[in-house]
């Protein structure tokens, strides 16, 4: 009842299987357990997302490595813990260097993760769609991904390298950064912040390993649906924020009427009824299970405790 029915371990299978099959692997981000739960029980997604740029802004903080790996591990075992669906996470450049990388590695798989991804950002990095990013040396960042690979203890455990070099450098080396990631042990390449549709099919004609599609709104990226990803090659999408800014926009729109008339009533057919929320909780559940424990009465308490 407070655990996911699937193993860590069938989770993490269940993403490295996906990555692997022949459509494509659909993650949106959660940014709380309830949503997590919501986006298992919609049905047709494989994955949820856990974003560091949401867990930054849930804390009222820009995406600028801020937060740290204690808050970030912190929310993403939250989420981890209400879903049977595996859970991939924004590591960003792995809270430090090298070691670091490690026992950032370490503490997500204690936490029931099904993977994460580090980034070739200089640390503390930058949102991957805004400017003034810089990349650290390929050697680095190799150095980051060996370091994660070899502390990992389940081989079922996916690590992710993302590049953010293409807004850089240019595509063609970010293809090359994201080959030697590869040859250093990554199960998965995060192409970051490219522009077009020609773009990811230059990128995915170049990598023979499974690639991760960002589909982030209101930044670099021209918007490619699921089905297009899928015809281009690519083996797993992320939509990291939209759960988030739904939710903050809808809010705010609520919030700034509820200003001038002093009334939710218009806003009730908006709201998840009690009922669904009840549902998506499992509250029946937990108060059988509770009923079926609960066997003493306050006269038997009372009495016990009088002993």
């Amino acid at each position: 009842m407070f655990t996911p029915d699937k193993t860590v371990t069938e989770r993490r299978k269940a993403l490295r299987d996906s990555l692997n099959s022949t459509t494509i692997t659909k993650m949106p981000g959660a940014f709380s357990p309830l949503v997590a739960r919501l986006i298992e029980d919609i049905g047709g997604f494989e994955g949820v997302y856990v974003s560091g740029a949401v867990v930054a802004n849930d804390l009222g903080l820009p995406d600028i490595g801020l937060t740290t790996l204690t808050e970030v591990a912190n929310r993403s075992r939250q989420i981890a813990r209400v879903t049977n669906l595996p859970v991939l996470v924004d590591a960003d450049t792995g809270f430090g260097e090298p070691m670091s990388a490690a026992r950032t590695v370490s503490e997500f798989e204690a936490a029931g993760l099904a993977g994460l991804h580090l980034e070739d950002q200089v640390n503390p990095k930058r949102c991957g769609h805004l400017d003034g990013k810089e990349v650290v040396p390929v050697d680095l960042m190799v150095r980051r991904i060996t370091a994660a690979v070899r502390e990992r203890s389940d081989e079922q455990f996916v690590i992710c390298a993302r590049t953010d070099a293409a807004g850089i450098e240019g595509i063609d080396h970010a293809i090359e950064r994201a080959k030697a990631y590869a040859d250093a042990g990554a199960d998965l390449i995060f192409t970051e912040a490219l522009y077009s549709e020609e773009d990811f099919a230059k990128f995915r004609a170049a990598v023979d390993i499974p690639l991760l599609a960002n589909m982030t709104e209101f930044g670099k990226t021209n918007l490619l649906s699921a089905s297009r990803l899928e015809e281009l090659g690519y083996n797993a999408v992320i939509w990291p924020v939209t759960t988030f800014r739904t939710a903050m926009g809808q809010t705010e729109n609520m919030l700034r009427d509820l200003a001038q008339n002093g009334t939710q009533e218009p806003w009730l057919d908006k709201m998840q009824h009690r009922s669904r929320l009840y549902e998506l909780v499992r509250y029946d559940e937990y108060n059988q299970f509770d009923q079926s424990v609960f066997t003493y009465s306050v006269d038997t308490y009372t009495q016990e405790f009088r002993k």
